[in-house]
């Protein structure tokens, strides 16, 4: 079956760790693609707010899945919007002020960090990029909007202090010192399954690309699921396909893998 739509990860997938841009033979790649009549997708764990690292192909983008599937949308309109309760979000705040770690609040349009610390400058700023967080804005104007998702900064042991008083929640992790957690249901692949409702296309009629924790739905739930070289092991283990890493053109590699482009 012809693929209709591709949807990329960001980090790791998309964008370089090391160099923080988009390599030269993905955007031709997928400039190839999106002129066959392939529709190309974002799926990222990132709030609106912080995709801030795509301008390059942003011209490219048909659509977006973000905060781990919480939003979808097509043109500012949206397809999914899915927030956690309110007393939920207070839960986790209460928490990381008792237990003294940071957590960023993402509401739609907007972020604000609570307690901040250093490792979120460490891993957000300085390892992602990230650079549009003000750090000492008061979060509660935010907290009168709808917040789609929440990123605390604590491993994986420390999770299970504060989950059971969120039981509306679930936990997508794709770094040992920080998780997204967002309402129930709110993933990339049901996020998928909306969009190509929305569409009317096929799930088989789709490729997704991912390299971590949070990408294994959507790799399950397209009709073709590749993992990036640099994936993580259980991610590569759910995969229809391992391409080379993304800094070894790993998202061109794989289009020419399916035929879609030529070498």
């Amino acid at each position: 079956m012809a693929i209709k739509a591709a949807f990329f990860d960001i980090d790791g997938t998309l964008v370089s760790f090391k160099t923080h841009q988009i390599p030269a033979s993905t955007i031709s790649a997928i400039e190839q693609v999106k002129e066959q009549g392939v529709k190309i997708f974002i799926s990222t764990g990132r709030p609106v707010a912080l995709i801030n690292n795509i301008g390059s192909i942003r011209h490219l983008i048909d659509g977006y899945i973000t905060f781990n599937g919480a939003r979808t949308f097509i043109d500012e309109k949206d397809i999914t919007l899915m927030p956690i309760p309110k007393k939920e979000v207070m839960a986790m705040i209460e928490d990381a002020t008792l237990r003294d770690y940071a957590v960023l609040l993402c509401g739609r349009d907007r972020v604000a960090l609570h307690n901040h610390k250093p490792i979120f400058d460490e891993i957000f700023v300085q390892g992602l990029g990230v650079n549009n967080v003000d750090t000492q804005q008061s979060i509660t104007p935010l907290l009168d909007q709808p917040i789609l998702q929440l990123t605390p900064f604590f491993k994986k042991e420390d999770e299970a202090k504060i989950i059971l008083s969120m039981p509306h929640c679930v936990s997508a992790r794709w770094h040992p010192e920080f998780t997204d957690i967002t309402i129930k249901g709110a993933d990339k692949g049901n996020a998928l399954k909306q969009l190509t409702k929305h569409l009317n296309i096929n799930l088989n009629e789709c490729v997704a690309f991912g390299d971590g924790g949070n990408d294994r739905t959507i790799l399950q739930t397209a009709g073709i699921g590749i993992a990036m070289g640099n994936a993580n092991e259980d991610i590569k283990a759910t995969a229809d396909y391992i391409t080379t890493s993304v800094d070894e053109d790993g998202i061109r590699n794989a289009f020419i893998h399916l035929g879609i482009i030529n070498k």
